[in-house]
């Protein structure tokens, strides 16, 4: 039988992304003592992988496909097949920025103050490409770690991701530029999406994923209403296109099955209550196929 070998990104994505696949349809489970999770398909094996190595292992062959950071396929200059973009982080669902900050009291205004300066960051090829855009040469230092703390003494800057800005607030620091935006892809080696299956595979995984994302913040409703009252309550329903509409076995009267966004329901529902509807049932929603 053939089989997707499939790296799953560990470290600060792990968590979301296992919930994500969770959605999906996927059960993995991972434990903190191996790099080889299971996973409830016969047609995949997965491994845990850094994000910031993943796009090289894909290149390579060593996996067909992997999630990771497009911060870190540009790190890495990577030549892969982008096949789904994922917009999740480790804390939200929208992208993170690495950005260039610096002390809140530095005279450093931008990336032409960096000139001789020191930069410390995890992003090191990155860096150097943006700060030469620029016409800058700086010493740009790899960071293992802490990278918040090292302006002033260590470093005259650093670039660093954020999600929120909090973290740099939190360490007296300001951020003046924004280096790059990044978010999570699914990847894939060249010859793996060369290959019909591993690509009939990967498009169907990306399929549900995609779906499992839109399904997120959303609930499904549904509603029973009297037909000369329909129109009274379609105005009031938000959809994703239109809502579905099928006659009930009682005459005069129709069912409704919509999507709306959960945080729409609590005031929804009373206006629909008024405007004639019973029955209303709200459910969770996993995925949105469109």
């Amino acid at each position: 039988m053939p089989k997707l070998k499939l790296g799953l990104p560990k470290g600060s994505l792990q968590d979301a992304t296992i919930e994500l696949f969770k959605r999906a349809g996927y059960v993995i489970q991972a434990t903190s003592r191996s790099y080889f999770p299971s996973v409830d398909d016969e047609e995949m094996e997965c491994v845990l992988i850094r994000a910031q190595e993943m796009s090289r292992y894909v290149e390579d062959g060593v996996l067909d496909a992997g999630l990771t950071g497009r911060d870190w396929v540009v790190e890495n200059n990577s030549d892969v097949v982008e096949v789904a973009d994922l917009v999740y982080a480790k804390q939200s669902f929208g992208k993170v920025r690495w950005v260039l900050a610096v002390p809140q009291d530095s005279d450093i205004q931008g990336p032409k103050d960096l000139q001789g300066k020191i930069v410390a960051t995890e992003l090191v090829k990155a860096t150097e490409r943006y700060l030469a855009r620029h016409g800058v040469t700086a010493k740009v230092e790899f960071s293992w770690g802490a990278t918040e703390v090292k302006p002033p003494t260590l470093a005259d800057a650093i670039v660093e991701v954020t999600e929120t800005g909090s973290s740099l607030r939190a360490n007296k620091l300001k951020i003046i530029d924004t280096v790059m935006e990044s978010n999570t892809v699914l990847i894939a080696n060249c010859a793996a999406w060369e290959d019909t299956w591993k690509k009939e595979k990967l498009a169907n995984i990306k399929m549900l994923l995609e779906g499992a994302m839109l399904a997120y913040g959303k609930v499904g409703l549904m509603l029973n209403v009297q037909k000369d009252q329909l129109d009274e309550v379609l105005n009031i329903l938000p959809a994703l296109k239109r809502p579905t509409i099928s006659d009930l076995s009682e005459k005069g009267w129709v069912a409704i099955n919509t999507i709306l966004d959960e945080r729409l329901v609590r005031v929804i529902i009373p206006k629909l209550k008024q405007a004639g509807a019973q029955g209303l049932v709200e459910y969770p929603l996993n995925k949105i196929v469109m």
